[in-house]
């Protein structure tokens, strides 16, 4: 009669064991998913961010009009008479 009650005690044991395992393994592939859907959504984000530097031509644009500015400004007061 011991035996038999043992036997029943391990094999509640065994089952609720594997019932939190297998609850404990499907929220560990409910959350590895949310993570790859996270992921997913970084990447795009950084996929956007780096679309928006500029270009090398629109750079040396830019510069070219800033050193004309300058020039500009260094030729006017070159051209002061009260130094």
């Amino acid at each position: 009669m011991e035996q038999v009650v043992f036997n029943w005690a391990i094999a509640i044991a065994g089952c609720l064991g594997g019932w939190v395992l297998k609850t404990i393994w499907e929220t560990v592939k409910d959350l590895q998913a949310s993570d790859k859907q996270i992921i997913d959504r970084v990447s795009a984000i950084e996929i956007l961010v780096a679309g928006k530097y500029v270009s090398r031509e629109e750079l040396e644009r830019i510069v070219d009009k800033l050193f004309g500015k300058l020039d500009a400004i260094s030729d006017k007061l070159n051209g002061k008479v009260d130094k």
